[in-house]
């Protein structure tokens, strides 16, 4: 089968535990891959402002299903971006106001957004991943297209908070692990494997011709719609479980081992 489509999480995936990776080495893989017809998709939570900085020489020629789905980029082109009503963004806001100490960013089109007064150490952890990041006094007076939340909690607090916004959420947003402490709060429907179908769909690709790496809650999808679905040897024990194969950690550069697999038609069979 010929691989047509490599798509990779960044946090926990492509990036080690610096947030970078192996510039040179993915140069030489990425001009292999454009050689080859091979697309390459960055499919992560985090916004797309953050994600095209790790990628300056080639920001325009990639694509990117960025906030976990809900907005869409191909070779510098917006195709895709979700939106929550206004009655459904106030919901949200209010049900996060009933939980004491919870900090959480408002994910919009233009920009993301913090209520003002929340402590530092979350806007410092907050401003790695959101490079368009505003303080707001009013969350409700937001003007802006919104499709996501992000939180951070301690990880021994989440999946009491996640089982409680199922239930009082449902049908408005979906909550989802993205590892390290996040939460994400996304459209139902609107995940890392919708957003990397409508690039399969404009590219005429099929889910067989694909192959997707990934670590988090927030990458199942993606996994269980490509052909080829690597974990992260770090990766959740849910991931692992529904991948087919795994790879290196983040730190072993796992990600582009199995690019370099691609490029050498060496996949499992």
């Amino acid at each position: 089968m010929k691989i047509k489509l490599i798509a990779v999480d960044m946090d926990g995936t492509f990036l080690n535990e610096k947030k970078d990776y192996d510039r040179e080495r993915f140069q030489r893989q990425y001009h292999a891959l454009k050689e080859k017809g091979i697309k390459f998709v960055v499919a992560s939570g985090n916004q797309y402002y953050q994600l095209i900085s790790f990628f300056p020489e080639i920001c325009h020629d990639i694509s990117f299903v960025a906030e976990n789905g809900a907005l869409v980029y191909d070779q510098g082109q917006r195709v895709h971006h979700g939106e929550l009503t206004t009655a459904q963004f106030h919901k949200v806001v209010d049900e996060l106001g009933e939980f004491d100490g919870i900090n959480f960013v408002v994910c919009g089109l233009e920009s993301a957004y913090y209520r003002t007064g929340a402590p530092q150490a979350f806007i410092d952890l907050m401003s790695k991943h959101y490079h368009r990041l505003k303080p707001v006094d009013d969350l409700y007076a937001i003007d802006d297209v919104i499709f996501k939340f992000s939180l951070n909690l301690h990880d021994d607090a989440i999946p009491a908070l996640v089982d409680s916004l199922h239930h009082s959420l449902d049908g408005i947003v979906k909550p989802v692990t993205s590892g390290f402490g996040f939460v994400d709060l996304i459209i139902p429907g609107s995940h890392k494997a919708s957003g990397l179908q409508r690039l399969m769909a404009r590219w005429d690709i099929n889910p067989s011709e694909c192959v997707a790496v990934g670590d988090s809650g927030n990458d199942i999808e993606m996994l269980q719609l490509a052909g080829y679905s690597f974990a992260m040897d770090n990766a959740a024990p849910e991931v692992k479980k529904i991948a087919k194969y795994a790879t290196g950690s983040l730190n072993h550069s796992g990600a582009l081992e199995v690019i370099d697999a691609v490029l050498e038609q060496r996949l499992p069979a």
